[in-house]
């Protein structure tokens, strides 16, 4: 039997998710989304847990979306993609509404459909190796959950998404997007340390609170945007640009490692970027 997609662990008030595919740098095909969320509800109705705490097995958070899945699917058609997307944001976005305060603990890659899973969270802590972005543009697509704009603001956001670059710790932190940057070693006790000052708050106060921050953004416009860019990705995705054409081709005839060289080549880079 094959291990979970995602892993469940109770640490006193806090339940930590694991995303565990490190052979895929965490890559988040079909099978893990459902388990996640599936997590997700079960949590959502526990009254001993006070902080959930997502996180990356290995090296990486999770490199986004599972490109190779979606190139096998073989979507056609912006319907398709739009009942696709729309399972992906509402992912994001029932993390984003959990009624708890959440922390991302991020080490390595955290791109794209999982950088904006970690934004959902209320708090982020990065280790000095992670790495931030949403280099989907460059596939000729875009975010899942147009969150980056509420977090970053305009001119940042604009920056990232429009070029697909992606930023280091350290400038993630001075643009706002994480909370705190320590070396590896220290990235469990920065969020054991967080949650120690969460806990003894009690849930209702903690959920009382948690709904107050929400609708302050539902307020301005958060929610109506994510809905607009849902309908936008779907025809944005079933553009069948050249360029998307041709890196699907590569992935079927060589893999999916050699298609994002080709991408990223054309950008003057070579990284590992997914969507």
């Amino acid at each position: 039997m094959s291990e979970a997609s995602v892993l469940f662990e109770r640490r006193g008030p806090a339940a930590w998710l694991t995303l565990n595919r490190p052979d895929k740098l965490n890559a988040m095909d079909h099978v893990l989304v459902r388990e996640l969320d599936r997590r997700l509800r079960e949590i959502e109705e526990d009254d001993a847990v006070k902080v959930v705490v997502l996180t990356g097995a290995g090296r990486a958070f999770s490199a986004g979306y599972d490109i190779s899945e979606e190139v096998t699917d073989n979507i056609v058609g912006a319907e398709q993609w739009r009942s696709v997307l729309a399972v992906d944001v509402e992912l994001a976005m029932r993390l984003w509404a959990l009624s708890r305060p959440t922390i991302a603990a991020v080490r390595g890659w955290c791109l794209a459909g999982a950088c904006e899973l970690a934004m959902a969270c209320d708090l982020i802590v990065a280790t000095t190796d992670a790495r931030f972005g949403e280099p989907e543009i460059r596939y000729g697509s875009g975010p899942v959950a147009l969150l980056m704009p509420f977090i970053l603001g305009q001119k940042k956001t604009n920056e990232l998404l429009f070029t697909g670059d992606t930023i280091d710790a350290q400038e993630a932190y001075r643009c706002g997007l994480v909370n705190r940057v320590v070396e590896a070693s220290e990235l469990e006790s920065a969020v054991d340390d967080l949650v120690r000052k969460i806990a003894p708050t009690p849930l209702p106060v903690l959920r009382l609170t948690k709904r107050a921050l929400i609708r302050a953004y539902e307020a301005m416009g958060l929610r109506s945007a994510v809905a607009a860019n849902l309908d936008l990705s779907a025809v944005l995705n079933a553009s069948d640009t050249p360029e998307q054409r041709e890196f699907d081709r590569i992935v079927a005839a060589d893999g999916l490692k050699a298609a994002l060289r080709w991408r990223d080549s054309r950008y003057g880079e070579g990284q590992d970027h997914r969507r």
